[in-house]
């Protein structure tokens, strides 16, 4: 972006503008000053050319998935959440930095508003805040609560990062969970509420693709040090419950790597003509100890991709 800010300062013979309008305006005076040259833009724009925008930005075309399976899905997801789990709805923005200082990736995915927001890119960021609230009044009323929070959220994401990938779209659907805790010592509250995600993932794929579609699990140890922790106490259990699902280690797994803390976990389903597609991603993550200042604070997340799954089957 460098090169392009350097020009727009040099046509508008106002070098350093970038610096002093993001250290020295408020934030309040720099929405009022965004809302008003919007404004002044909108005021003169003709029809036509807010129709050929329709046509041809990427953010705004509708989805080419199916609405009645999407709420198919949905519905179908919801009667097998677990009743832990509390499903709420977000809201279409969140705060400015939800993405980029909560979870650590390039402010640039999201699309940020001029009301100080950004439109949900990643609904985990969002649920991880609502955790951190109820954690914290958890903790003002006992300050060594150990009561988790689980939450689930079935929302339409909107990122901004072009991908090589010509699956990927700019806007889709995703379901997603947070369980947020306290450190119970020897990845005590981490396998529980990786047990409780992967559970309810097999459970609702299985009952909405019906029997005879292959399931993967895929789990990376971040340390390389607790496989058999982990094949005793996760894979073990969940293997005898679902016995036609198929579960694997994946120490060679590149992605997620200082996304990720402990542990990671991949799920993914045979397609009869496109092969293995990953569906889940999810794992432990730091963020609740960021937002709440505490080194015990815990947390785990996963998300599913409703359009591909939808789009696929």
């Amino acid at each position: 972006m460098h090169p392009l800010l350097d020009r727009i300062e040099r046509q508008l013979g106002l070098p350093g503008l970038v610096d002093r309008l993001s250290e020295h305006l408020t934030p309040t005076d720099m929405q009022s000053l965004l809302l008003e040259t919007y404004r002044r833009r909108a005021g003169r724009r003709r029809p036509a050319e807010v129709l050929a925008e329709y046509e041809a930005n990427r953010f705004v075309r509708p989805a080419a998935v199916s609405a009645r399976r999407l709420l198919a899905w949905e519905q179908l997801a919801f009667a097998h959440l677990p009743p832990e789990f509390e499903p709420v709805v977000l809201a279409p923005v969140c705060p400015l930095g939800a993405s980029s200082a909560v979870a650590g990736v390039d402010q640039n995915w999201a699309v940020a508003t001029a009301r100080n927001t950004e439109v949900v890119s990643d609904s985990t960021n969002v649920l991880a805040l609502e955790c951190a609230v109820r954690r914290r009044a958890l903790l003002r009323a006992q300050p060594k609560s150990a009561e988790a929070v689980h939450l689930a959220a079935h929302h339409r994401l909107l990122r901004a990062q072009h991908y090589h990938d010509p699956r990927a779209l700019p806007h889709f659907s995703a379901l997603a969970l947070c369980s947020a805790g306290r450190d119970g010592g020897g990845l005590r509250f981490e396998l529980v509420a990786l047990a409780r995600h992967i559970r309810f993932y097999l459970q609702a794929l299985g009952a909405f693709l019906g029997q005879g579609v292959p399931l993967h699990v895929s789990l990376t140890d971040l340390s390389a040090a607790r496989a058999a922790l982990l094949q005793e106490q996760l894979f073990a259990p969940l293997q005898a419950q679902f016995p036609d699902a198929s579960f694997a280690f994946d120490p060679e797994r590149a992605s997620g790597r200082g996304y990720y803390r402990a542990v990671c976990f991949h799920i993914q389903v045979t397609h009869p003509s496109a092969g293995r597609l990953q569906l889940v991603d999810g794992g432990s993550v730091d963020w609740t100890q960021k937002l709440l200042g505490s080194a015990k604070e815990r947390l785990i997340i996963s998300g599913l991709g409703s359009d591909r799954l939808c789009s696929a089957f």
